[in-house]
């Protein structure tokens, strides 16, 4: 069996890393122009969906606002400090494959919103809770799936973005969403898990 640094799941015979790293661009990207074209319109709206759309911790109806918080952001620059590595950590998931992504963003969504939901203190908005879980998803991925090359990967990744993580305690992170933060990473580590006993199950019945 080839060792595949970014293997997920079983691929067809034209999805070969270039195709896949194309789509990956094209999602991750089509994303974050996603997210730019909602803040212009919330811009022009003097971020007044932010007051409608945003997380209210702990209230019933906020439990829809975690379908929408990722998607809002508080001005321009929050955006920007989330669109680099966004699309970097988004598109190195993206190269194990659309289920792969799916599953690493949603669970990341999801957690972040729950644990805001639970816990948090103010209306919440940002991806950075997306950007924590796809992190995590690609720290930890490797060491569950046994796979060296995704091991290295996450070696490089955490030298070169590890500082991020902090962001996760009050202490430090107390002027932005540390909930947010660490709830993203828990969903991501939990989308590794999930995965890497999917993979196991399947490894097994051969």
């Amino acid at each position: 069996m080839a060792l595949d640094a970014f293997r997920g799941e079983r691929r067809g015979a034209g999805d070969t890393p270039a195709a896949r790293a194309r789509r990956g661009l094209l999602v991750v990207g089509s994303f974050v122009v996603l997210l730019y074209l909602i803040e212009i319109i919330n811009t022009l709206m003097f971020h007044s969906l932010n007051r409608t759309f945003g997380l209210r911790p702990r209230s019933l109806d906020g439990i829809l606002d975690i379908l929408t918080f990722p998607l809002l952001h508080a001005n321009l620059a929050h955006l920007l400090s989330n669109t680099l590595p966004l699309i970097i950590f988004g598109f190195l998931v993206f190269l194990s494959g659309l289920r792969v992504f799916v599953t690493a963003l949603a669970s990341s969504w999801l957690g972040s919103g729950a644990v805001v939901w639970l816990i948090g203190l103010n209306v919440t908005v940002g991806a950075s809770g997306l950007v924590f879980g796809l992190f995590a998803f690609l720290l930890v991925r490797g060491f569950i799936n046994r796979n060296w090359w995704q091991i290295l990967l996450s070696v490089v990744l955490f030298m070169a973005y590890g500082s991020i993580l902090f962001g996760v305690l009050p202490s430090v992170a107390s002027f932005v969403s540390w909930q947010a933060h660490l709830g993203g990473a828990i969903g991501g580590v939990a989308a590794a898990l999930l995965l890497g006993a999917g993979r196991e199950g399947r490894l097994r019945t051969r």
